[in-house]
């Protein structure tokens, strides 16, 4: 396993910020002041004051973005009173690394686009192999969008919004949703009984850019386990079929489908909120596959157990990519090509025509945060689950996902995650019932799943309204999300 020797490692500062970038721009398409200032958000509180030491290219015919810290007696200082900060409790000879980084001068990382598999952080030494496959020109099957109706397309529906909805109060929905400007709210859709009642976009926005997702990926794996289990290839209380766990003395074959699913394998794997000291690689291993160029998947493989499965319940990355390179083996088992399988067997069967899911340099896709759909795209999803997985008659997830996904994970201490969604058992969100579910993410975005109400509800966002918002406090994403959801309840009657 890879490790970094140094205090502070100056080469992981930039990694996200540069992948982030590149993938706003030529991912989403937005200008590059915007992706800056509102999602290629630096390591935690450390780096504010970085981007005034960081000199920026970007090449539009390879389509590579790269990005230059300049270490000089001006950042250093600075980098390292920002970090020891942020880290009060790890120690490290400081005079030594500042000597280090003023040596070293400055640190260069990169990240490019290859193609409909997205951005994807580049090796630090340039002389390192890139790609370790052959990235895939992705197509769809269906028709027309423009000229196709809801959900299948986009056309607008001739007979408007029902009679039974209070549209005044759902366009007061889409105010409250865009309300504060510092919650930065990107898109917003609401649809009830299968119908678009309410929809808005920030300026700069529309309906078909793909804008960050982040965790709500973790629900796409899912939702292709979910694919899996309804063909036959294992069921949830199966062992995980993971060849490197299956020797004699391994206590990781003991790890169920169904304990990877509800986040309760009890694999070692370091979080953000443990102790620096405790990260072996200069960020917890959670967050690993965002900061370096690695094989996601078998890094999450290699990890070995800390707790007997199903004993505790934790929000850890290695169990959805677990799950992701389930699919991918179980997927190309069978013959089939993995790049292209979601949009085959998924996306072109609800309605969606391009969902970019981005991969690693091996291929992998990390949808614990790296993907990006459109708030429509992620409207369908959330209606294919308040459907249990059935389409156009076709069904499409096991029968009863829905339920399973919606019921709380036994070994959590909070009845507030069940199989790759949160749920709102203990009433988190008062304008919701108790019955919801939601895809989450990061920069709170939501799809959210509500039975009772036959309620899908959309938002997305960008990271800035996360900062300076204590933990376990709602910050303006959270108050406008919270009153747009009392206004839909309203104009739905219920």
């Amino acid at each position: 396993m890879p490790q970094t020797s140094h205090p502070i490692p100056v080469e992981l500062l930039l990694s996200r910020p540069v992948k982030q970038l590149c993938s706003g721009l030529f991912v989403s398409g937005r200008k590059a002041s915007d992706i800056m200032a509102n999602s290629a958000l630096w390591w935690d509180g450390v780096g504010d004051f970085l981007r005034d030491r960081v000199e920026l290219s970007v090449d539009s015919g390879t389509q590579t973005v790269s990005m230059l810290l300049i270490l000089d007696e001006i950042a250093v200082p600075r980098l390292i009173e920002a970090y020891r900060h942020d880290y009060p409790d790890f120690e490290a000879d400081w005079e030594a690394e500042a000597e280090r980084l003023l040596e070293l001068g400055g640190v260069t990382r990169r990240a490019r686009c290859h193609g409909d598999q997205g951005c994807a952080i580049l090796p630090l030494d340039p002389n390192e192999r890139e790609l370790h496959f052959q990235p895939v020109d992705l197509s769809t099957s269906l028709p027309d969008a423009d000229s196709t109706p809801w959900p299948v397309g986009d056309a607008p529906d001739p007979d408007g919004i029902p009679d039974s909805i209070d549209e005044a109060k759902a366009n007061e929905a889409v105010e409250a949703a865009f309300a504060d400007p510092d919650a930065h709210t990107a898109g917003f859709v609401a649809v009830h009984q299968g119908k678009i009642i309410a929809e808005g976009y920030a300026p700069g926005i529309h309906k078909d850019m793909q804008l960050e997702s982040w965790s709500m990926g973790k629900s796409i794996t899912g939702t292709m386990i979910g694919m899996l289990v309804q063909e036959g290839h294992f069921g949830l209380d199966d062992p995980a079929p993971v060849d490197e766990w299956q020797g004699a003395d391994d206590p990781r074959k003991e790890i169920a489908i169904r304990h990877l699913m509800r986040m309760s394998s009890g694999l070692k794997c370091s979080g953000r909120k443990e102790s620096r000291n405790e990260w072996e690689l200069g960020v917890a291993d959670h967050v690993w596959p965002y900061h370096e160029a690695i094989n996601a998947f078998d890094f999450m493989l290699s990890r070995p157990l800390e707790h007997p499965p199903n004993t505790v319940g934790r929000y850890r990355n290695c169990d959805p990519l677990t799950l992701g390179a389930i699919v991918r083996r179980t997927v190309e088992a069978q013959g089939e090509e993995y790049l292209s399988w979601p949009q085959r067997k998924l996306f072109d069967k609800i309605g969606i025509r391009k969902q970019v899911m981005e991969t690693d340099l091996w291929g992998n896709f990390i949808l614990t945060g790296f993907d990006y759909g459109t708030p429509r795209n992620w409207a369908r999803l959330g209606q294919l689950y308040l459907q249990d997985g059935v389409w156009n008659g076709e069904r499409i997830l096991a029968e009863g996902w829905a339920e399973f996904v919606n019921t709380p994970a036994p070994a959590w201490d909070e009845p507030e995650y069940g199989g790759q969604v949160w749920l709102n058992r203990s009433g988190k969100e008062k304008n919701l019932p108790e019955d919801a579910f939601w895809f989450g993410g990061y920069g709170l975005q939501r799809v959210i799943v509500v039975p009772s109400l036959d309620l899908v509800v959309v938002r997305m966002g960008h990271l800035r309204a996360m900062r300076n918002v204590p933990d376990g406090q709602d910050g303006p994403a959270e108050q406008c999300l919270s009153n747009a959801l009392g206004l839909l309840r309203k104009a739905i009657g219920r």
